[in-house]
């Protein structure tokens, strides 16, 4: 089998799924669920699943002798073309598993990374993907790559006595140096994008794959994402303006989809695409409640937050799919655990003016409620304020204008810088701007 061949995608493929089980863990009913969800995305029909109980994997063939020799039967007798793992396989193990089995044989990690692959259509998320991919087969070569047989290397690019497998490598090599000096080059690029956009509040949907993400998106802003009942549906980056009830415009950004076990070589590869949810002023995580293993979800996505250090952000659950669920004590022991958490569904539209609300409050942390007194001819600042903020009330009076706006703090010291003769201060019940002259409310 060469390495062309393992690198062809799985879709088409009859697949079985086998996964390795710890007998100290407590699993679901389907302990394979999740990887029929990812194999199915991939393409492939799952035609068996098999599963062991084992203190520790074996060394050599991850199972032991008697399982492989029933995973071999299963093979045979599904016209399986490919065995999928639901655990990490080193190299060694995944030649030997495909030599006593005589099929194809990937583990979690190359799976998702054919999905990834599949699903990236920007020039950024493919250049993430690709990374991954050749940091993941970098210790696989093992003169499995038939594809560069017939290169031919310059002078003083070949050492003496050096084979095919070095020369492998050392191309695969060059092309992750290049790799992450392109991603390096878009983490920058995204830096600045994101940067650009301080002047907006900016809020981040992160969560679970499949979780609804790009439904609420939608549901929020007619962003018009593509959004689909299947697992990494959307790689790439979208944000779009959200009209906020009683607040304002604010940006809304939707990333990729986390998942259990997310490889680490992927996370770093989507640092950039990550940058939206690094620099947001709020995230809003989103989590199937209609799934039985929705606090398992949650606890995995946080993992991933805590991995790429944006786990202090501010952070608002949102239970999504409540539409789904069929025994109503399942919502109330998810929100018995997470009291905060708001109920919404994205689908039929339940709960979202709650969620507005509740996004509101989170972001008025960070918001002054204030009375700006400005020359009466500085419409400027009066766009200004309906722009990053809300205004509450304007008057006029003596040539000056008296505008109570609730506004980011964070624009309160750009206001000033910018607007000669502006004086910022808290909003009083008691201030009367009639004192100053100020009639009539036109607010």
């Amino acid at each position: 089998m060469t390495e062309r061949d393992r690198k062809q995608s799985v879709a088409q493929e009859n697949a079985i799924l086998v996964k390795l089980l710890d007998p100290g863990v407590e699993y679901p009913n389907d302990p394979l669920d999740e990887l029929d969800g990812l194999a199915t995305t991939a393409g492939t029909t799952v035609v068996g699943k098999l599963t062991q109980r084992r203190d520790r994997p074996d060394p050599g063939t991850y199972l032991g002798k008697g399982k492989i020799e029933e995973l071999k039967l299963c093979a045979d007798a599904s016209s399986a073309d490919v065995i999928i793992f639901d655990n990490e396989l080193s190299p060694g193990q995944t030649r030997n598993l495909e030599r006593e089995t005589e099929r194809k044989v990937i583990d979690r990690t190359e799976l998702i990374l054919d999905i990834f692959a599949t699903h990236a259509q920007t020039l950024e998320s493919r250049l993430a993907v690709e990374l991954a991919q050749l940091e993941y087969s970098l210790p696989r070569l093992k003169r499995m790559w038939s594809h560069l047989d017939r290169i031919k290397m310059g002078v003083g690019m070949r050492g003496p006595g050096e084979k095919q497998l070095e020369v492998d490598r050392r191309l695969v090599e060059k092309r992750i140096r290049d790799l992450k000096d392109d991603l390096e080059k878009v983490a920058k690029r995204r830096e600045r994008q994101v940067a650009a956009r301080k002047e907006s509040m900016t809020i981040s949907l992160v969560g679970y794959t499949n979780a609804g993400k790009s439904t609420l998106m939608n549901k929020l802003t007619d962003a018009q994402v593509l959004s689909a009942d299947m697992l990494f549906a959307t790689l790439d980056t979208r944000t779009r303006r959200w009209r906020l009830p009683h607040w304002g415009p604010v940006l809304l950004s939707d990333t990729v989809g986390f998942i259990r076990d997310l490889p680490h070589r992927l996370i770093a590869s989507f640092k950039a695409t990550l940058e939206e949810a690094n620099q947001a002023d709020l995230l809003l995580h989103v989590a199937d409640a209609s799934n039985p293993e929705a606090e398992q979800q949650i606890a995995a996505v946080y993992e991933v937050l805590e991995e790429i250090g944006i786990e202090q952000k501010d952070t608002l659950l949102v239970l999504n799919k409540i539409d789904r669920i069929e025994d109503s004590r399942q919502l109330e022991q998810l929100q018995a655990r997470f009291p905060r958490a708001v109920p919404v569904s994205a689908y039929s539209g339940e709960g979202l003016d709650k969620l507005a609300i509740a996004v509101s409050d989170a972001l008025s942390k960070s918001f002054s409620d204030v009375e700006i007194e400005a020359p009466v001819e500085n419409g400027k600042l009066v766009a200004y304020c309906a722009t990053h903020g809300e205004i509450v009330s304007k008057r006029y009076g003596n040539e000056k204008l008296f505008v109570h706006c609730r506004i980011p703090t964070a624009h309160l010291g750009r206001i000033e810088n910018q607007n000669p003769g502006v004086v910022i201060r808290p909003y009083a019940q008691d201030f009367d701007p009639a004192e100053s002259g100020a009639v009539g409310d036109v607010a």
